[in-house]
């Protein structure tokens, strides 16, 4: 019977996968590495502790920085707080509304401009501008265009009959915040949609067209299926985002009116920097944290699940 080189290696070298941890030596890479991960860990772990330590004690600025062990007062506040879990339900109304148009415009951008044979060049810079411009700029543009007396949009408003301020009512003032940011962000679904599109077989769609499937089928069981996986990409991103939404809101209606688009985010900013209450706005902070590990890990478990299938 005859043995093998590679099987005598294998016999003589103990296999890197079996080898206890203990005796893993750091390679030439790993300690050109370490300086930075060393580095990194330290910036993040340091602001970490610090925020759990916050969130249970009182903070006190004057005369220097000094934490006062509160014990739980923060977290029963927090969890008591009628007006903290308004904003927490604000936010998934805004979340929901956000993340639904943009999927929806978005994919249907993407099929539009993938069947876009001339001019396709041209038109993409042009739907995916509002992408690029600041945040508070897209909220001070749709304060001016909104404002009763000489925005553009609330003169088009009144020449059918709507007379009142958007940003002065509580459900207008939610819908604009909305649509600002369904303008600015659905270009990024639909480029992320797109470059899924650019992967779809063409030739098993031509299959299809002869078996004589409609459009609208080979949409749902064909190209749905096959961008799937990268549509849980931009949602993902645009969900990690919509949870720390600010700017806008904060520079059209701050929060208002009636605390109408008061999300989680404004009402932080208002605990830390408007009222100084570092011990509460912590405790918020974690809640978003938190929040945002969650949606984080249920996504990416879900494309763990459809790359499996």
């Amino acid at each position: 019977m005859s043995v093998s080189r590679t099987e005598v290696q294998a016999s003589v070298q103990p296999d890197r996968a079996t080898r206890p941890a203990g005796s893993r030596k750091i390679t030439f890479t790993g300690w050109l590495m370490a300086p930075g991960i060393t580095l990194l860990g330290v910036l993040s772990i340091i602001p970490l502790v610090m925020l759990i330590l916050m969130s249970f004690s009182k903070v006190r600025l004057l005369g220097g920085l000094r934490l006062e062990f509160a014990g739980l007062d923060n977290w029963a506040r927090a969890f008591g707080d009628v007006e903290l879990w308004k904003s927490w339900a604000t936010t998934l109304a805004f979340f929901v509304s956000t993340l639904g148009i943009e999927l929806v415009l978005g994919v249907a951008i993407a099929v539009a401009l993938n069947r876009l044979v001339r001019g396709r060049g041209l038109v993409l810079p042009l739907i995916l501008l509002p992408m690029f411009v600041a945040p508070s700029i897209v909220g001070l543009l749709g304060r001016y265009l909104l404002d009763p007396t000489f925005g553009l949009y609330a003169n088009l408003l009144q020449s059918i009959g709507i007379t009142q301020d958007v940003l002065g009512h509580p459900v207008s003032a939610f819908a604009a915040v909305v649509l600002m940011d369904v303008w600015e962000w659905t270009p990024l679904i639909a480029l992320i949609t797109l470059a899924g599109l650019s992967g779809v077989n063409p030739s098993v769609l031509e299959a299809a067209s002869l078996d004589g499937a409609s459009e609208w089928k080979k949409f749902w069981h064909m190209v749905l299926p096959s961008i799937r996986p990268i549509l849980l990409v931009a949602i993902l991103i645009r969900s990690m985002d919509a949870v720390r939404y600010f700017d806008i809101i904060y520079v059209t209606t701050n929060g208002g009116p009636a605390d109408a688009t008061k999300i989680i985010p404004v009402r932080l900013y208002e605990a830390a920097f408007r009222f100084f209450d570092l011990g509460y706005a912590a405790v918020i902070g974690i809640m978003m944290l938190v929040l945002t590990i969650l949606i984080a890990r249920f996504f990416v478990r879900l494309m763990g699940e459809k790359e499996e299938n």
